[in-house]
């Protein structure tokens, strides 16, 4: 009897450890799963990862600013198309949106942006003088009120008005004029690119593309070619 309880005892005892131990070893299995997993799951992101940035490098520099064009463009051209739907003046919904900030600092970069591109052709060179000129006049209104009480109703001429030729500048017009045309002479003086013949030079070319070669060689070559060339001048060249 004393034999039967003792292996009762034990039998009881091995249970709860066998327990135990088969808790501890379901718990680090499904930790191991747990970390296969995400193993996986990193070495998946990892993948698709690596493809988006070779997609990247094989598209062009500026594939990203295009892109944004492009969306830029195409939500435009839907605004555009759901204001004529509903019979509004795009331009006119587009500008309620605008803020006095926005506007405020749009106005500054359009000051601060150079308009002359340098000289593109005749007619552009001409209405960027017409523009400069335009925005220099500062009017007169007290000459301005003379005039119109002088002339009348013909200070607004018809087809039948003969005041044509009968206005003579003043003084200080014409001053204006000729400090205005000395200024022109005087900026293009700075931009001409044409360089002063000088008369004692030496002349050691036959025509003036001959002329430019032989000032190309001298300014590369003339350091080590100018005793030779002395020689040459006084003929004692071996």
């Amino acid at each position: 009897m004393a034999s039967c309880s003792e292996e009762s005892v034990t039998a009881t005892e091995e249970e709860p450890t066998e327990t135990a131990a088969s808790e501890k070893r379901e718990a680090r299995l499904r930790k191991f799963r747990e970390l296969h997993f995400k193993r996986n799951e990193a070495r998946k992101l990892n993948h698709q990862e690596v493809v988006e940035e070779d997609k990247k490098l094989k598209l062009p520099a500026n594939w990203e600013a295009k892109k944004a064009r492009l969306e830029w463009e195409l939500a435009e051209d839907q605004k555009k198309k759901a204001c004529a739907d509903r019979g509004e003046d795009y331009d006119r919904v587009k500008l309620l949106e605008i803020t006095a900030d926005d506007a405020e600092r749009w106005e500054r970069k359009k000051k601060k942006k150079n308009p002359d591109t340098g000289f593109a052709g005749y007619a552009e060179a001409q209405l960027r003088q017409y523009q400069r000129l335009t925005k220099q006049i500062r009017p007169d209104m007290d000459s301005y009120e003379k005039q119109r009480e002088e002339y009348g109703e013909d200070f607004h001429p018809t087809s039948n008005s003969l005041i044509h030729g009968t206005h003579v500048p003043t003084k200080e017009g014409i001053d204006r004029m000729v400090e205005d045309v000395e200024k022109q002479i005087e900026k293009r003086a700075k931009y001409s690119r044409r360089r002063a013949y000088n008369d004692d030079a030496d002349i050691d070319y036959i025509n003036e593309r001959n002329a430019k070669f032989n000032k190309k060689a001298e300014r590369f070559y003339g350091k080590y070619t100018a005793e030779i060339k002395q020689n040459l001048e006084r003929g004692t060249a071996v």
